[in-house]
């Protein structure tokens, strides 16, 4: 979800935070700091901002876009199945028959 949401260009982590939504700045920090040690995420410092961290996708973050956008295709187009799926596992199974 963070590559995605930087696919537009640099964001301060607030703002990230605030684009994606339901995320704790704790998970969000642990999540840049992971992608950043795995060269996916560069991050800059700007002393005179107020809030002087951006992040940015580097070039090996962008060829995950492709892929990811792809899982959002497929995502969309099985997502009924998917729930189908996830409601018939959640729905306790009727006793097989003893013989």
């Amino acid at each position: 979800m963070v590559l995605w949401t930087l696919r537009g260009g640099p964001s301060r982590p607030v703002e990230l935070g605030e684009r994606i939504g339901g995320i704790s700045s704790k998970v969000l920090t642990e999540t840049l700091r992971g992608l950043q040690f795995n060269g996916l995420v560069d991050r800059q410092t700007d002393p005179g901002h107020p809030s002087p961290v951006e992040y940015r996708l580097t070039a090996l973050g962008r060829t995950c876009l492709a892929p990811i956008g792809a899982v959002g295709v497929w995502a969309f187009e099985y997502g009924d199945e998917v729930m189908a799926a996830q409601e018939g596992a959640s729905t306790p199974a009727a006793p097989s028959p003893v013989h």
